[in-house]
């Protein structure tokens, strides 16, 4: 494998893995509903 090929191929992982955000499932809309009606009464 030629060097450009490693390169293609790790920055293709690199975004990828960038679509993925490390912050956690995102939440339900009646999970967030709710939520959002607990702080603004």
């Amino acid at each position: 494998m030629s060097h450009s090929k490693r390169r293609q191929e790790a920055a293709w992982k690199g975004r990828k893995q960038a679509q993925h955000p490390p912050h956690g499932k995102v939440k339900a809309l009646a999970e967030f509903a709710s939520e959002y009606d607990a702080e603004n009464k």
